[in-house]
């Protein structure tokens, strides 16, 4: 939304879900944001569910909007029944500056979530629950954008969007309706203007073809790139070596020392394996001390730069609840980690019964002989760029355990570890992992049918089964509950003072 530094903003833009065959009502202009011809919807053919992202606040000719910028959910009313201000928002469209959203319905949890932000670490979020598509709209909807400028000035443009949903569907049911109007893309501008954008339905077989010939393109490009790195790569080492060894703390080691220490990283060694290479059980031979070795696979996806990373940044924490990084090697094209060594291995291989060997990015809390539990790196260099200062880069995790607006905004934050922390607790009451793709549908996601089964009074149903009926109740009630809240869709409702938990 930009207004061209105009301090009176137009009335808006909406996604919308609308029944198939919806048309723009008549008189629908300004504040009604082209989908109703008053406040609410009067019958069933202009039923709609929309999030509105709203700059514009006159309380004399709208009085059903709050006095201030903002973000609201909509059913079948233009008067939201949930709402966020966003003062923020104003500066963004004075200079047309971009803004993001993700809308998101959880039709368990009936849940509809909202996150909003920009690029400058502005953000909000709102959601409201329970909503039941089912009781609003039909079976087959249309959906998209609105916007409406009023009497004042505002360009309207979608840069880009993308749907996704988890429903089959079942029957090859054309949904579009060939009569009304016709979808309008781009922009408009002007005195009483709306667009309509509605989701296009793309020719597969042209967008494979359209794919894979971008796919072949871009696998010779970052093949010739990859060469060029490496070589660079290997002239890079002795710089490594003096810039490592500046400072105390993790020693290094030599290739040959590390082969030895792990019979030459032989598979009974093998401790785990991730997409960066495999982890080793070794013995130092010359501090008489076990060590689990992590060993990169070369040009895989952890690379030189995430593992210089990793030793620039592990180096220099030391606390008792993170696993100690004890010294690192890059010889020939090898690259290695060195760690002391956790003897009871993973929580989850004590939570879980699987005993194949674990994915340590899915497995990095680790408990060490007294069953003291630490933090393994593993990855967690890959969250922060120090060369950058306080900005943060993209957030690497594993699907299941990252909060909803982590993922999208590919920001981490002090929400969305207490996020991480919820899933933890639940996966410790439960016996299960975050995703269990063996179990039942209504299963698969441990935060869904946890969530599912407290709306409906049967939260104690999802207690670990091995544990029977040996259990306290109430006390595995208060720690489902504590992942519960920690796990909130709203970031703001999670807690944020560890002496709330």
């Amino acid at each position: 939304m930009d207004s061209n530094l105009n301090l009176n903003h137009a009335d808006g833009l909406v996604f919308f879900l609308a029944p198939n065959g919806s048309q723009i009502p008549e008189h629908s202009e300004g504040c009604f944001l082209g989908l109703t011809a008053s406040l609410n919807s009067t019958n069933s053919s202009t039923a709609f569910v929309a999030v509105e992202f709203d700059p514009f606040h006159d309380n004399v000719t709208n009085t059903w909007d709050p006095p201030c910028e903002h973000v609201g959910i909509d059913v079948n009313s233009l008067a939201s029944v949930s709402e966020s201000c966003v003062s923020w928002m104003n500066y963004n469209i004075l200079h047309g500056q971009e803004l993001h959203a993700q809308v998101t319905y959880d039709s368990r949890a009936m849940n509809l979530s909202v996150v909003f932000g920009d690029d400058a670490e502005n953000s909000t979020s709102l959601h409201y629950q329970p909503l039941n598509l089912t009781e609003y709209l039909p079976e087959w909807v249309v959906f998209g954008f609105s916007a409406t400028t009023g009497q004042a000035f505002e360009a309207h443009s979608i840069f880009s969007w993308e749907f996704n949903s988890s429903l089959r569907i079942l029957d090859p049911v054309n949904v579009w309706n060939n009569t009304g109007n016709t979808p309008v893309g781009g922009m408009t501008r002007g005195k009483k203007s709306e667009s309509w954008v509605r989701g296009p339905i793309l020719g597969l077989s042209s967008l494979v073809f359209l794919i894979l010939v971008a796919g072949f393109g871009w696998y010779g490009y970052r093949l010739k790139r990859n060469r060029n790195d490496q070589s660079g790569e290997e002239e890079n080492v002795p710089r490594m070596d003096e810039e490592f060894e500046q400072s105390k703390g993790p020693k290094k080691y030599s290739y040959k020392v590390l082969a030895i220490a792990t019979d030459n990283f032989a598979n009974t060694r093998l401790l785990g394996k991730g997409g960066f290479g495999g982890v080793y059980e070794g013995h130092l031979v010359d501090v008489d001390s076990h060590v689990a070795i992590k060993k990169i696979t070369p040009n895989s996806k952890q690379g030189v730069k995430e593992y210089v990373t990793e030793v620039k940044t592990i180096r220099h924490l030391t606390h008792k609840s993170l696993v100690e990084l004890v010294g690192w090697c890059h010889e020939r094209n090898n690259f290695l980690l060195v760690y002391e060594f956790m003897s009871n291995g993973s929580l989850d291989s004590h939570l879980f019964e699987d005993k194949a060997p674990l994915t340590w990015e899915k497995s990095n809390i680790l408990l060490d002989a007294h069953f003291e539990a630490k933090l393994g790196d593993f990855g967690l260099a890959r969250i922060v760029d120090h060369a950058k200062g306080s900005q943060t880069t993209l957030v690497a995790g594993t699907m299941g355990y990252l909060a909803p607006e982590c993922i999208y905004m590919g920001k981490a934050s002090k929400e969305s570890d207490v996020y991480s922390f919820g899933d933890v607790l639940l996966e410790i009451a439960c016996g299960r992992k975050a995703i269990e793709h063996k179990a039942s549908e209504d299963q698969v996601q441990l935060v869904e049918w946890v969530w599912e089964l407290y709306g409906t009074g049967k939260l104690l149903d999802a207690a670990d089964p091995k544990l029977g009926e040996n259990f306290n109740a109430r006390q595995m009630e208060c720690l489902m509950m504590v992942g519960l809240w920690c796990i909130h869709p709203d970031p703001k409702e999670r807690p944020n003072k560890l002496f709330e938990l």
